[in-house]
């Protein structure tokens, strides 16, 4: 197996020739439903904070301060949460409440955001295909919004060092469990001698246990070069009638030219109900404010839950003895 690199022991990284970013933000949010009716699936907080802020943090931490959203109808939410509400900061600023007017400018303060439709839901790779002409010939990072990237890690950063160093495209690889590969793209990878990078030899699009080529999946990081456009552009509907970013990359790892992060840091998928109740009680957990006080009613609550199973347990032991009399 490849040792894996831990963002959060990462060297401080160069200054990165890439400054630009997309976030695909045009999905429907149907596994999260009917929340999403109205409301973005990106916009759903994680604590106080909508989850694409959390991407749009990292992306200018990592040193890119040109972000590019793709969003579709109903996203208008999106475009106004990262522009500024002028009513709303007076009203703040005549209270004096400076805690909360930062809070609200801060998301248009964070790099220089565009935005722009993707019109038909044709996939992550039609998705980025979206961005060419603001994009143009230059190399860029794509951040996927249901996976977040714990603050304290630099995987980004790290991935940036890697283009800088090899060229071509970078993609973040995580080992995943074996019945969990279905739901990934799945690299085929060989060591190049620097710990925690490899290059990839093949991409298969959530391919089934038994044609997984290995454990390491694809997750929601990427920096690529402007060859993926072209590629793109000739890569045919694949899995789901859509035009897959995996199959295109797959295209440009036969050349050789695409390398792998292997990360085993904290990443939340918010794309998972479950997961996305236990990224917002981690995070909250690890805010300073907030912690102490939720941790200790945590700790009560599930304390409470453990006490109450031995209680239910006996109640339907007791339940089942009358059952079984009855029957009788």
């Amino acid at each position: 197996m490849i040792a894996p690199h831990s963002s959060a022991s990462s060297a401080s990284a160069p200054v990165p020739t890439v400054r630009k970013a997309v976030v695909p933000a045009a999905g429907l949010g149907t596994r999260f439903l009917p929340a999403t009716k109205a409301t973005p699936k990106e916009m759903l907080p994680v604590v106080d904070k909508p989850a694409i802020q959390y991407v749009v943090e990292e992306a200018a931490a990592a040193g890119l301060d040109d972000i590019l959203m793709v969003t579709g109808r109903h996203k208008r939410a999106i475009e106004d949460h990262f522009d500024h509400a002028f009513e709303l900061e007076q009203a703040l600023a005549a209270k004096g409440d400076t805690v909360r007017l930062d809070a609200v400018r801060d998301p248009a303060r964070l790099a220089d955001i565009h935005h722009i439709r993707q019109g038909d839901p044709l996939g992550l790779g039609h998705a980025v295909l979206c961005a060419r002409h603001h994009v143009g010939d230059q190399p860029f990072a794509v951040l996927l919004g249901d996976d977040l990237i714990d603050p304290r890690e630099t995987l980004l950063s790290r991935m940036l060092e890697v283009r800088e160093r090899y060229a071509g495209s970078v993609v973040a690889l995580m080992e995943v469990p074996a019945e969990q590969v279905h739901l990934y793209g799945c690299a085929a990878v060989e060591p190049t001698g620097e710990d925690g990078v490899v290059r990839v030899t093949d991409l298969v699009e959530k391919p089934s246990r038994e044609d997984a080529p290995s454990r390491y999946a694809v997750i929601g990081r990427y920096v690529l070069d402007p060859a993926i456009f072209p590629t793109l552009e000739r890569t045919p509907p694949g899995r789901g009638g859509e035009i897959q970013l995996t199959d295109a990359l797959q295209e440009l790892a036969g050349d050789g030219t695409v390398h792998g992060v292997v990360f085993d840091g904290l990443r939340y998928d918010t794309g998972d109900k479950a997961d996305y109740l236990r990224t917002v009680v981690r995070l909250a957990c690890d805010r300073p404010d907030l912690g102490p006080e939720f941790v200790s009613w945590l700790k009560e609550f599930v304390t409470g839950l453990e006490d109450a199973a031995p209680a239910e347990s006996e109640h339907e032991n007791e339940n089942g003895h009358e059952s079984e009399r009855f029957a009788a």
